[in-house]
């Protein structure tokens, strides 16, 4: 009889063993980055894309899948792939931003990312990480539980993914290179898309709206993922509430809204039931502008969800969008969303904190350069970006992950980045905005190094230098918990009180509120050199960033590089 059990325990066991071994796959996909030339807006522009589509590959996967993807880069460009919120535990050469964890994939030049899914489910993207090219260069990353796992929820009738991106009828490098030039702006897009398609209420583009057909009284999940280079957005289904079941591959308690918004950067899963009349409905996203004063692309991109049985020649009915400006429901949105800890990959929020920082960032200014003519930025200067008044420089000859790993930091980086700004001030009261003893700051490439397993705890605080705007702040490597967020400056004894140390969001990207603040932390438990930055890519180039160089553990140590890493 004991035998008898003892045999079946173990046959258990084995099964169970077996299982959690042949749940997980590899899955392979070559992209080849190559110029296309697509008709869109009436015209028709040569743009770079992954295996000649835009968005590109949608990548499906389980949670413990391993991903090798080989990149062939067969455009005139250089070349990086980022797998937005991807972990990377002990992958860091895959995570890749171009000279921190690797150099470019040159034209004609091949590279292999290989790293494996851990800890997550969910909603995640890749895109480019060099230029603009981001713009054309992304697509969708789905994260589905382990076979013999669940969503937190009933179960959706079916998915999609919705890619809100940005177009430009220009070549977007000649855009960005325009704008560093004359230390201006770039100019604005001229579209946005659902899917790569601006939607019908632009001119020339009624063919190839996207379209969604559903079954009346079905549950649907759409995955939106806001890959706009420049611009958060608002988005609504009309006369559909959605309910939001995830934020950035980390799920939520249940939220139900009518409108959502996102920052360049991040995803939010929500389900949507058919539950209106036969018809056609139009989903639609515009702009969320923060900065007053400044031109933005003022336009509205659409796809239509169609039921099924619903007349063709019947008109979409069209959602009532926010107003452009409208803070109070970005805000509300932003705000009112909380983590689930009962759900899947739950990480409790570290409660003693070891590192205490306090980074302020916004627009500044730059010398316009020895003989240079008078740039095209306030007082004839060129527009600049900083955190804690360090604007931030990509090294050219080696990369930061290399310099760490080699242990070969000079003329690299530097360790000193500062946990303060170098003075305090009313950070968020405009009339400083064009105080000009206050807009210049240095160029550096400066990081701040962290232990091991350390908990660290940042106060990341708007100005309103040149402009007040929010800005969304991405974290490689990490998740962190959102703990508390608010308008103005940041109050060290009252503020603390709002902390939600129980059921937190937790995202990749946090929209910081326009003129205001938010409170993250997290534990630094990956070893190598991290980026934060600004996710709007005019602003990255100004040097809206910094890095953090996190240190081998006892037991956690960055593998050497892989044979095929590119070389500068």
């Amino acid at each position: 009889m004991m035998m008898g059990r003892f045999q079946f325990l173990l046959a258990c066991a084995l099964a169970l063993l077996s299982s959690s071994i042949t749940s997980a796959e590899t899955v392979e996909h070559f992209f080849h980055v190559q110029n296309l030339t697509v008709q869109r807006l009436c015209h028709e522009q040569v743009i770079t894309t992954v295996n000649g589509t835009l968005p590109g590959p949608v990548i499906s996967v389980r949670e413990g899948d391993d991903l090798v993807i080989h990149v062939v880069n067969q455009s005139p460009y250089n070349i990086t792939i980022h797998w937005h919120g991807v972990f990377q535990l002990l992958s860091a050469w895959a995570d890749g931003p171009s000279y921190i964890t690797q150099c470019p994939i040159y034209p004609g030049q091949t590279y292999a990312y290989r790293f494996k899914i851990t800890g997550q489910e969910g909603t995640l993207w890749w895109h480019a990480h060099v230029s603009w090219l981001r713009a054309t260069v992304y697509g969708a990353l789905i994260i589905k539980p382990r076979f013999g796992n669940f969503y937190p929820f009933p179960s959706p009738y079916e998915e999609f993914p919705i890619l809100l991106g940005e177009y430009w009828d220009a070549n977007v490098v000649d855009v960005e290179n325009q704008g560093l030039a004359t230390g201006a702006a770039p100019n604005i897009s001229d579209a946005f898309t659902i899917n790569g398609q601006p939607g019908d209420l632009y001119s020339c583009s009624q063919t190839g709206t996207y379209k969604l057909e559903v079954i009346q009284g079905k549950t649907y999940m759409l995955r939106i993922i806001n890959a706009a280079l420049n611009n958060q957005l608002f988005f609504k289904i009309a006369n559909h509430k959605m309910k939001v079941v995830a934020i950035d591959a980390a799920y939520t308690a249940p939220y139900v809204t009518d409108v959502i918004v996102l920052s360049p950067g991040q995803t939010t899963d929500v389900l949507f039931t058919a539950d209106q009349p036969v018809g056609s409905y139009y989903m639609a996203a515009r702009p969320y502008i923060t900065a007053q004063g400044i031109p933005f692309d003022n336009t509205t991109t659409s796809g239509i969800i169609v039921y099924q049985g619903a007349k063709s020649s019947a008109t979409p009915i069209m959602p009532a969008l926010p107003a452009f400006n409208d803070t109070p429901t970005a805000y509300k949105f932003y705000s009112n969303l909380t983590g689930s800890p009962l759900g899947p990959h739950w990480v409790p929020v570290p409660s003693h904190v070891e590192e205490h920082m306090f980074i302020t960032f916004g627009i500044n200014l730059a010398p316009c350069g020895e003989g240079s003519a008078t740039c095209a930025g306030p007082f004839g200067q060129r527009l600049s970006a900083s955190m804690n008044n360090e604007s931030f420089q990509l090294p050219s000859k080696l990369s930061m992950l290399q310099a760490f790993f080699y242990n070969n930091k000079n003329g690299v980086y530097t360790t000193d980045f500062p946990d303060n700004p170098p003075s305090v001030f009313d950070y968020t009261n405009s009339s400083n905005a064009f105080n000009q003893s206050m807009l210049f700051a240095p160029k550096s490439t400066k990081v701040r190094t962290l232990k091991f397993g350390s908990t660290v705890e940042i106060v990341l605080q708007n100005t309103a230098l040149i402009a007040t705007e929010s800005h969304p702040i991405h974290f490689h490597g990490f998740n962190i918990h959102v703990l508390a967020q608010g308008l103005g400056n940041y109050d060290s004894v009252k503020d603390p009180r709002k902390f939600n140390l129980v059921n937190p969001q937790i995202r990749n990207t946090i929209a910081v509120p326009t003129g205001g603040w938010a409170v993250i932390r997290f534990t630094a438990n990956n070893p190598g050199v991290w980026m934060v930055h600004c996710h709007l890519d005019v602003h990255l180039p100004w040097g809206l960033g910094m890095a953090f160089e996190v240190e081998n553990g006892p037991y956690s140590t960055l593998p050497p590089p892989p044979n095929d890493l590119p070389k500068c």
